[in-house]
């Protein structure tokens, strides 16, 4: 079974500088990345990134995750 911290692992090996924070149930996942590389990008493409970092595992051992997306900037003003 999938675990919160596997999916930490995967998103922050896959992005560089990213912080990730996840939590979930095995089944349900909901994650915030902060990560510089989204700077200058629309949600849809920060997403995308997510979802490159994940790769396969999307499709396959991952059923349902929730994502919010935010560079270093938006992370620090939103406290």
């Amino acid at each position: 079974m999938v675990t919160p911290e596997d999916i930490k692992h995967w998103i922050e090996q896959g992005l560089k500088d990213a912080q990730a924070t996840v939590e979930g149930d095995g089944h349900h996942f909901e994650a915030l990345i902060v990560c510089p590389a989204f700077a200058g990008k629309s949600m849809v493409q920060q997403h995308q990134m997510v979802y490159k970092a994940l790769g396969d595992k999307m499709r396959q051992e991952i059923h349902a995750l929730s994502m919010r997306t935010l560079t270093p900037e938006q992370a620090e003003a939103a406290g």
